[in-house]
């Protein structure tokens, strides 16, 4: 039942303290009337007996501590959703920023979601091709899975992020009719936030895009509240429309900063970092929304995008990130200063989901062994660089020189592609075999001999000897 109340007991910050609210709930939205006239949205953060703490998205600044009047709704914070989503632009709070006016409301949902039952959870299968050949072939990104990207200060991952949004597919026929984007930036500066919208308006992909944007100057709580609408828009394309929807968040770790400082602000015990106790169930809340369900042909799949701090991977927000999601897309710092873009480092990276959504049925027959063995020849290759620092260049075995080469010709013609450049799985599977003809045959020890007959050629190799 909606109430109203009068006055203030305390304000600190952006939060305000009520006495003798009876009958709140927890993350009620409020409404709060200024004396001016005005009304400002709000949250109810904590309940202690009849006191309630109540978070103001836009701030406490102008509040009377007599004249306030709170208005208690008795439903959580609402977004409204159609399909009238995609093609448009939204503040982190789901309201609409782009001047076109509000959307035609087929339904309201709560933004915090209905946790999905596991037993009515499919096995995620398939695969989303994003055109780039570091990803697609050796850390594919599965329908319903979560893949983050661990990046740092300075890496291009916003570029990166553009990239899969504008070229990522469900199907190399064509037919994306049922695919569509969800891409939430959160603390992002203006010109960021710009560059999204231009690069998206350029490559024509804006009509399949709902996007969400918090900037960095506006309030914290609507950064708390970014992926939270973003992910309820998700769902539903996905479970009622039956759409195949691709998640993009966009900094997970300038949201997790945001919970610290919320955390703070409500005086509760820091933990590691400084970040409240309950960072890892509350990235759970996040990311377990992805998935595949048997009611529905959709699917919600989610690349969460981190800027680890210093670099340091056990930071808690990709440190908890790992144990939740199903592996990650690593970028280096040594191969973005080398020119090489994107600069994925594909050792520490991996995709756990990968070998049930790919091969035969779905993308090709040989992806998986053509895969093992890139991988494992760049492996080799971190050991033949290490020798070479010691011995020298001109003292190693013919087939460590043959590493040395294969590791050149595979960061600069597998790894590195424009940010305009889209490549099919079919281009990228050849382009692994022309680098893997650069080996001795022996050395290719993690492919079926018969396939190995079928598709080994030294001459395919002979491009890449031309320009070393």
């Amino acid at each position: 039942m909606a109430m109203h109340h009068i006055g203030l007991k305390q304000i600190n910050g952006s939060l305000v303290v009520l006495d003798g609210v009876e009958d709140a709930g927890f993350d009620e939205l409020v409404h709060i009337h200024l004396s001016n006239g005005r009304v400002r949205q709000g949250r109810i953060v904590q309940i202690d007996g009849k006191r309630v703490v109540v978070q103001v998205f836009e701030g406490t600044q102008g509040l009377s501590m007599e004249n306030t009047s709170t208005h208690f709704t008795g439903k959580p914070l609402e977004i409204p959703l159609s399909l009238e989503l995609l093609g448009r632009i939204f503040n982190g709070s789901g309201k609409p920023i782009d001047g076109l006016g509000e959307i035609f409301v087929e339904k309201y949902a709560d933004i915090n979601g209905l946790a999905i039952n596991p037993v009515s959870r499919k096995y995620p299968r398939n695969y989303i091709r994003t055109g780039i050949s570091s990803i697609d072939a050796l850390t594919t990104l599965i329908r319903g899975q979560k893949l983050p990207i661990f990046s740092d200060s300075g890496l291009p991952h916003n570029k990166l992020a553009v990239q899969i949004a504008t070229q990522a597919k469900i199907s190399d026929k064509g037919d994306d009719s049922k695919f569509c984007i969800v891409f939430a930036a959160m603390g992002v500066k203006n010109d960021v936030a710009d560059y999204f919208k231009d690069r998206f308006e350029k490559s024509g992909v804006l009509e399949r895009v709902a996007m969400f944007v918090n900037l960095s100057n506006d309030p914290i709580i609507e950064r708390i509240l970014t992926p939270r609408c973003a992910l309820t828009a998700a769902e539903y394309l996905a479970y009622e429309k039956n759409m195949h929807v691709l998640v993009i968040l966009t900094d997970m770790t300038a949201y997790a900063e945001a919970v610290r400082e919320f955390s703070s602000s409500k005086g509760e015990i820091p933990g590691r970092k400084g970040y409240p106790g309950y960072l890892y169930s509350d990235l759970a809340q996040l990311y377990e929304r992805a998935g595949v369900i048997k009611s529905s042909e959709g699917s919600v799949t989610q690349i969460p995008i981190l800027t680890m701090p210093n670099g340091d991977i056990t930071n808690p927000v990709p440190d908890l990130t790992g144990y939740i999601t199903e592996g990650q897309i690593v970028l280096s710092k040594d191969l973005f200063g080398q020119g090489i873009y994107p600069p994925v480092y594909v050792l520490p990276s991996l995709s756990r989901l990968m070998k049930d959504g790919i091969g035969k049925e779905y993308t090709r027959e040989d992806h998986q062994p053509v895969a093992n063995q890139l991988f494992a020849c760049y492996a080799r290759v971190q050991d033949a660089r290490s020798l070479a620092s010691v011995i020298g260049e001109e003292e190693l075995s013919e087939t460590d020189k043959a590493y040395l080469e294969f590791g050149k010709n595979f960061e600069q013609h597998f790894l590195t592609q424009g940010d305009d450049e889209e490549r099919s799985i079919e281009q990228t599977l050849n382009l692994g075999w022309d680098l893997l003809c650069l080996m001795p045959k022996e050395e290719l020890n993690r492919i079926d001999s018969e396939l190995l007959e079928e598709n080994y050629d030294p001459s395919r190799a002979k491009r890449f000897k031309a320009k070393i």
